[in-house]
């Protein structure tokens, strides 16, 4: 019995905790989002618009993804307290990222999708402010 206890718990966002966060995966696949969007204005065949908006949505889901990451594992209680904007900005930028109404799911604007980079990109100036105050 003793063998089947568990020694010690660990939670990363991967298999092994590696403790590398950076919200340039999010951004990435926000830019690929909008650049998608901006194909499909572009563009009139049938096919090609299909394809463009299966692509979108699991760049979308990869954007959540990744803001998720970070927003649950990177960021800490000090973090909210000091920036206490940021619960509120990690919602929105999921929600931009998500099908509801005024995300990039349910919309082809590329606006947008520029919404949901503003997004990440205030977020990102967060992020590095705390690691540089590690």
């Amino acid at each position: 019995m003793r063998l089947l206890r568990h020694s010690a718990t660990a939670s990363a966002h991967c298999d092994l905790p590696c403790g590398v966060y950076d919200p340039a995966q999010a951004r990435i696949e926000a830019e690929s989002v909008k650049a998608i969007m901006e194909k499909y204005q572009g563009n009139e065949d049938p096919v090609f618009r299909t394809r463009a908006l299966i692509i979108k949505e699991q760049r979308a889901e990869l954007v959540k993804h990744h803001l998720w990451v970070l927003w649950t594992d990177y960021f800490k209680p000090p973090h909210f307290e000091k920036y206490p904007e940021l619960h509120e900005l990690f919602n929105k930028a999921t929600k931009k990222a998500g099908g509801g109404a005024g995300g990039t799911k349910a919309s082809n604007d590329p606006a947008t999708g520029q919404e949901l980079l503003d997004y990440i990109a205030q977020i990102d100036k967060i992020f590095w402010e705390t690691k540089q105050a590690a």
